[in-house]
């Protein structure tokens, strides 16, 4: 199995890449985020998902495991091949997907084209627990972007909290959302504050 590939690009397009590597050309089918995070440069990395059948193999490729990770648990819903899946990656970026599953806005998810409602619905349903143990902030998990609040400097206690509730047995996806509603509206609040303050939210 492929976990990634290096080296030259030696094409890009808004939804393929070639990355040479040592004399072959790796022929892979990106998302917009991916092609935004590759866009001129002369080398580049990708993450790498191999979708073999009879009649054909395809790789798809990924700027950050993050983004690989939330491909594969789309295609792991009824209904959400590789494309599908490619163009909801490409609508939203990882964060902002993350998001919109976890407080299940079905709305707008719905703007993806060819995204049906009992689809949509099926994606918040299976995801939204998952997508939250993920833990994906933007960046490849490096950081919180600036659209949750979170920043760098309560990461550590956001994180902290997050895993005392789930260890309390509350699910991830509530807790995440009031973690981050917490730390939005007190910054410097410490981790014994934010998990008395969410027990009497969630």
């Amino acid at each position: 199995m492929i976990d990634y590939v290096r080296g030259l690009i030696d094409e890009l397009s808004p939804t393929t890449a070639t990355i040479e590597c040592h004399g072959v050309g790796y022929f892979c089918n990106i998302s917009l985020n991916t092609y935004t995070a590759l866009q001129g440069k002369s080398e580049g990395r990708l993450y790498v998902y191999e979708s073999i059948r009879e009649d054909a193999w395809t790789l798809f490729g990924f700027a950050t495991k993050s983004e690989r990770a939330l491909f594969l648990l789309l295609i792991s819903v009824s209904g959400v091949g590789g494309n599908t899946a490619r163009t909801i990656l490409s609508s939203f970026s990882p964060s902002e997907l993350c998001d919109i599953i976890m407080s299940e806005n079905e709305k707008m998810l719905k703007t993806v084209k060819g995204l049906g409602t009992k689809t949509a619905q099926r994606i918040i349903v299976e995801l939204k627990d998952k997508v939250a143990s993920l833990g994906i902030q933007g960046g490849d998990g490096a950081k919180l972007t600036n659209d949750t609040g979170i920043t760098m400097a309560n990461k550590e206690v956001h994180d902290e909290a997050i895993e005392a509730l789930k260890m309390l047995g509350f699910p991830p996806a509530p807790v995440t959302k009031v973690v981050r509603s917490i730390l939005k509206e007190e910054p410097t609040i410490s981790v014994e504050m934010v998990i008395k303050k969410a027990l009497k939210m969630l």
